[in-house]
């Protein structure tokens, strides 16, 4: 078994989570859970075999194994992972998800969500099903670039910074130091990945946030617009005839005639 289908339309059902200890007093345990999947980010080197497939462990790894299934983990002494074990929902399009995958620069993320997990089993089943379902979409955004959106991390860390800072200025060069990279290199990767400039992307999620806002919210439309990072009225009013199509007062008033109607 190489990979698995998993369904997150809903958030899962956290039966136990913890720390489980291993390899103390044998290097191989077999076992199955009848009616739960396995959720594990390991913290050691060995090895899981799953359906006739040895998948290999190392620190940061992490693994997903369905109902039902034998697996043999096959230890090199004392063995630590982080644990969930829980029930999922079969609704939604699942997405093909790998047994075992590399956690890379997610491993500390995903540990701590599932530290929050283990801690919130007792006294908050619902926080922990939260805190679980959060890693679960993780791990399925690393299954590859053609899952959900996931990019290039220095683009992944260019386009976080935006969205943190879209109502501050915003300079390339500041963005690219802040991803790790030179100007004309972010330039070029944000170019091959998104299509657009680093400067379009820009322009476009503040507009898209201002849209939201005007649509959503009673903020005055000069607080709109230093909102997402255009405080001059009138520049924020060519931006939102130039992306939006109109300017801010008719996309509000158009809004409004759409909920009444």
């Amino acid at each position: 078994m190489d990979h698995v289908p998993l369904a997150l339309d809903a958030p899962p059902e956290v039966v136990n989570a913890g720390v489980g200890v291993h390899g103390v007093s044998t290097a191989h345990e077999v076992f199955r859970l009848p009616d739960l999947w396995q959720l594990h980010l390991y913290n050691y080197s060995g090895a899981l075999s799953v359906g006739g497939a040895v998948h290999p462990i190392r620190p940061g790894h992490v693994s997903l194994v369905p109902p039902d299934t034998e697996v043999h983990f096959h230890y090199r002494g004392r063995s630590e992972h982080l644990y969930a074990h829980l029930r999922l929902a079969d609704t939604g399009v699942p997405h093909r998800v790998p047994v075992m995958q590399d956690a890379t620069a997610e491993g500390a993320l995903l540990a701590h969500l599932l530290r929050h997990a283990v801690t919130a089993v007792p006294v908050s089943p619902a926080r922990a099903s939260a805190e679980v379902w959060t890693v679960l979409w993780h791990v399925a955004r690393l299954a590859g670039p053609d899952r959900d959106g996931r990019q290039h991390p220095v683009v992944a860390a260019a386009r976080a910074y935006i969205e943190e800072r879209l109502a501050d200025p915003l300079a390339v060069p500041d963005i690219a130091r802040a991803a790790g990279v030179s100007h004309t290199h972010l330039t070029r990767l944000f170019r091959a990945e998104t299509g657009h400039t680093v400067v379009a992307h820009i322009r476009r999620r503040r507009l898209e946030r201002a849209r939201h806002l005007l649509l959503a919210s009673t903020l005055p439309i000069p607080a709109v617009a230093a909102a997402v990072g255009i405080a001059d009225l009138q520049a924020f009013n060519k931006a939102c005839r130039r992306e939006l199509g109109a300017g801010p007062r008719a996309v509000r008033d158009a809004g409004a005639a759409v909920s009444q109607s």
